[in-house]
């Protein structure tokens, strides 16, 4: 291939990439801009900045109730994703089963179906488990708590498979073979290696479980809120910096962790 032509077409992926980078963060960095205007009602050019915003925000119970049941509730289902997928992921990558792709695929499909059909089909289903049992799981933090265990557990299975992908069992059957148990191999071998794919599947699962709207809306019950809804809420009555200024905690929160967590754990190895 003539040189002119490498270059031609090596300027033009930087050039799609550029394109593709600057409409992703557009949102984002006007969002931040508007954070910090000081007029209520957004108007171009601004008036000037001010930090007051914040302030407002965290003097909303709504805002505050709405992220405190959002950590309580992502934390809760990145826990049980994690109790669920790491095994399951362990399985799929090791174990030849009948039906291993059809789990697989199961496992996956939260990330397939609409967020709309899911929180519908879980809601029926805590409609006729409740009915059935008699147990309050309808609106309950329970229910909402299993619900969005649902869409964590796809990160984690996939990205803890990635893991697997690299790792060369040969290190783990040296271990056995020299007296280690298989849960002294697995605890002290196969961990370590597949830690990257824990964290970041855990990581991924919280922040999915902590931006989730659509299921949530389903699930709550009259009295309860998430932080997006809590988000929602409020842009029906109002429309002023308040919004940008829960966002950008909002960012920043989620930002901080995940460069916390690659400062320990490469997250580049699995995503």
């Amino acid at each position: 291939m003539p040189a002119d032509t490498r270059r031609l077409g090596r300027w033009t992926l930087n050039a799609v990439a550029t394109l593709a980078m600057a409409y992703i963060l557009t949102p984002l960095v006007a969002v931040t801009w508007l954070a910090f205007w000081s007029q209520e009602i957004p108007t171009f050019p601004p008036e000037g900045y001010t930090l007051s915003w914040f302030t407002v925000a965290l003097r909303q119970d709504r805002f505050v109730n709405g992220f405190l049941t959002s950590l309580q509730v992502g934390v809760a289902a990145m826990v049980v994703g994690l109790l669920v997928g790491v095994p399951a992921a362990l399985a799929i990558a090791r174990r030849g089963f009948p039906g291993r792709a059809a789990v697989n695929q199961l496992l996956l499909m939260p990330l397939i179906v609409p967020g709309v059909v899911l929180g519908t089909s879980i809601y029926v289903f805590h409609v006729e488990s409740e009915i059935a049992t008699g147990l309050p799981i309808l609106g309950s933090i329970p229910g909402l708590i299993g619900g969005h265990t649902l869409i964590v557990i796809p990160w984690v299975v996939r990205l803890i498979i990635a893991s697997l992908a690299g790792f060369d069992r040969a290190i783990e059957e040296a271990a056995l073979n020299l007296g280690a148990t298989p849960w002294t191999a697995f605890f002290r071998i196969t961990l370590p290696s597949i830690r990257p794919g824990i964290v970041a599947g855990a990581l991924f699962g919280f922040v999915t479980s902590f931006g989730n709207l659509e299921m949530s809306l389903f699930l709550l019950s009259p009295g309860m809120t998430t932080l997006p809804i809590a988000i929602l809420q409020y842009l029906e009555w109002r429309l002023d910096p308040t919004i940008a200024a829960v966002s950008v905690m909002q960012i920043t929160l989620i930002a901080v962790a995940m460069i916390v967590t690659d400062r320990y754990v490469k997250l580049a190895r699995v995503v």
